[in-house]
């Protein structure tokens, strides 16, 4: 059985090309974005994709679908991300990169292998490419709207209940991003010490 999501064999491929249709499941998802902060959303994505024979390269084509969430930057609510991306690919057997060899380490890309995937010349693995692709889709800070303004104190910060007035360090607590607020009251410990 395949630990792979997205695999294409080469030896079935020609000039001519040939059309594949893939589930982006959300487990997977999950999965390969573990360390980021967006995750699946939803139902599963789908990867439409027509890869073609070039001499011994694979060229890929096609598209990329899938729903994301992520916290928004400014007041942490959950915000959707819609991935649809149209993906191009040049896979190259492994033994043509000279630096895919892993016995040259210090080796120099040049311009034009630069956009060259690896494959084993049997099995093309589309994984990591989908995974690079979808986390280049992911804003570095994703907004639930452009014009959030961000976590905002509630009303009530900062006043006493009983009316009488709210102290220095209070008013200035009810303006400040309350995941700050410890910070905020490092410094103050700080700075009486220091008089």
């Amino acid at each position: 059985m395949s630990t792979h999501e997205f695999e294409i064999p080469a030896r079935e491929l020609d000039a001519a090309g040939k059309s594949f249709t893939f589930p982006v499941r959300a487990a997977w998802l999950r999965g390969i974005l573990e360390d980021n902060q967006a995750t699946a959303a939803g139902p599963d994505g789908v990867l439409e994709i027509r890869a073609s024979k070039s001499g011994t390269d694979v060229v890929v084509t096609g598209s990329l679908k899938a729903e994301l969430t992520s916290p928004c930057g400014r007041c942490l609510t959950p915000t959707d991300i819609h991935v649809a991306q149209q993906i191009t690919a040049l896979y190259v057997p492994a033994k043509e990169i000279k630096g895919s060899t892993g016995l040259d380490d210090e080796y120099e890309f040049a311009a034009e292998e630069a956009d060259m995937l690896p494959f084993d010349g049997d099995t093309v693995i589309l994984d990591e490419f989908v995974r690079d692709e979808l986390i280049l889709e992911i804003p570095m800070i994703p907004l639930c709207s452009e014009d959030c303004a961000g976590m905002s104190p509630s009303p009530d910060a900062g006043r006493d209940t009983s009316g009488a007035p709210s102290s220095a360090l209070e008013d200035e607590e009810a303006s400040i991003d309350p995941r700050l607020l410890p910070l905020l009251r490092l410094k103050k410990q700080t700075e009486r010490k220091k008089e």
